[in-house]
């Protein structure tokens, strides 16, 4: 189902079928009688002594047989996510009520709550209306028209290129997460890249023979088994003609993970096309910089394999030796991630010398046991970078929580054979030993946060801004990060 938006400065009662009004918290209306006829105000007036008690956001009622009025009630203080969301949440009313050609009277605001508001609601009734249905044979053609009827603010006009960037950048990811691994495979998933030098971003891919060359044997390692190519691609993006030092973004890329000889179990297996989510995200965040020509420069890294079971495959007890030079012992091959991690952290902070890293990652099952699918985990050696993604999380409800990192935990991941060890055998801190194994491969000391978004990339039901599966996860998150504090 799409949504198309037209913007009109004026339009009359009669050529219209669902019109929409914004009231206050009492369904008090402002501008009906410029808008309506004298018999119609009655009518309105006369149905809504019945509602004025109601709890709900939305309300609908036929004036007569051609004419639905729908009224949205606004709350006092609404933030700017509260805005996007109720826009999300009037989607999910016009698609259950079959609305199809809907008028919005901009005019009808009482008091407007917040800056751009018109902008932010209709940005979210974008992202919510996503769907991935390019595989089914038979598509719901009910598409909607929304029509922006009156004078929109200066604001709104500038913010249009910023919020289109967004909902492409977000939808990328939704796609690439919600391809299954058949089609997206990490030889697909590398020339889909390629194509974002259209907007204007430099794209680098690192074949398995530079790799090798390069000595990413941790990252090969994970891929060896597939009959698919592995590779490094960096995504670069020169906003800022200062020769400042980059941003940089680094995803986990992992299109398919069956484990590898630590075979997972049978069960759910389907869903390992998400692991590459934290990929996904940078994908996506980069296009977005490009499409609103953020003032920043920036890179964005994602390792891409395919963890498959074969007679070349990986198996547990093997050592290899990384990019950064250390040694690590694999006894669980399905501890595949911070392998692929390990070498792209160490390759980006030595190629790019960035300000900062932040790396997203459907890293282990321990985050969603300690944070369920409310927040991604935070784990970082800066209190500054975690205290700017916190804000930029709650700002935009892509929360994360702080979790520790301490030298005493180095003692699980130490290895008798090797430098390290891919997993703690002893058990417990699954999600913090991961994050301390990635941060032995911070050799030069930059900031450095680790997001694992296990819990966060894919829900089965959906949350404020999606409709359930690909949740789009990091995109709004690292934008405001950047946004806010670095533009």
């Amino acid at each position: 189902m799409s949504v198309q938006v037209v913007n009109k400065n004026k339009a009359k009662t009669s050529d219209l079928s669902e019109i929409v009004l914004f009231s206050d918290e009492k369904f008090q209306i402002k501008n009906g009688k410029s808008i309506f006829s004298k018999s119609q105000i009655e009518c309105i007036e006369k149905t809504l002594k019945n509602k004025k008690k109601s709890k709900k956001s939305f309300i609908s009622f036929n004036i007569n047989e051609k004419l639905t009025v729908i009224l949205i009630s606004l709350k006092n203080n609404l933030k700017s996510f509260d805005v996007e969301s109720l826009g999300a949440s009037f989607y999910d009313f016009v698609k259950k009520n079959s609305f199809n050609n809907i008028s919005i009277i901009v005019d009808s605001i009482k008091n407007k709550p917040g800056r751009d508001f018109i902008g932010r609601f209709i940005h979210g009734l974008k992202l919510k209306s996503y769907e991935f249905n390019i595989y089914k044979s038979k598509k719901n053609e009910n598409n909607i028209t929304i029509n922006l009827i009156g004078k929109q603010s200066p604001l709104s006009n500038k913010n249009k290129l910023k919020f289109k960037a967004l909902e492409e950048g977000i939808n990328f990811t939704k796609d690439l997460v919600s391809e299954p691994g058949n089609i997206l495979h990490p030889d697909e998933y590398a020339k889909r890249l390629l194509k974002l030098k259209k907007i204007g971003l430099k794209v680098t891919v690192y074949n398995e023979k530079k790799l090798k060359k390069l000595g990413c044997n941790a990252l090969l390692g994970v891929g060896q088994g597939s009959i698919r190519g592995s590779y490094l691609v960096t995504i670069e993006w020169k906003g800022n003609r200062s020769k400042s030092k980059p941003l940089a973004f680094v995803g986990k890329g992992v299109c398919f993970d069956t484990g590898g000889y630590s075979l997972k179990p049978a069960r759910f297996m389907e869903d390992m096309t998400y692991d590459m989510a934290g990929s996904a995200a940078v994908a996506g965040l980069m296009k977005t910089l490009a499409l609103r020509k953020a003032k920043i420069n920036a890179v964005g890294v994602v390792g891409l394999v395919e963890n498959m079971v074969s007679g070349n495959a990986q198996r547990p007890g093997d050592i290899v030796k990384s990019y950064s030079g250390k040694t690590i012992e694999v006894l669980n091959t399905d501890a595949e991630g911070r392998l692929v991690l390990a070498d792209a952290l160490t390759f980006t902070e030595k190629k790019f010398k960035p300000k900062f890293m932040v790396d997203l990652a459907t890293l282990t099952g321990a985050i969603i046991v300690s944070l369920g699918s409310e927040y991604a985990g935070l784990f970082s050696n800066d209190d500054k970078l975690s205290k700017q993604l916190l804000e930029s999380g709650e700002r935009v409800d892509e929360k994360l929580w702080r979790m520790p990192l301490h030298k005493n935990f180095d003692k699980l991941i130490n290895s008798k054979n090797a430098d390290m060890q891919n997993i703690n055998y002893v058990g417990g801190a699954g999600s913090t030993t991961a994050a301390q194994f990635l941060q032995r491969f911070i050799l030069n000391k930059t900031p450095w946060a680790h997001l694992d978004i296990a819990g966060m990339a894919f829900s089965k039901y959906g949350g404020a801004l999606n409709s359930g599966g690909a949740t789009g996860y990091g995109v709004r998150l690292l934008n405001k990060l950047v946004e806010e504090n670095y533009e």
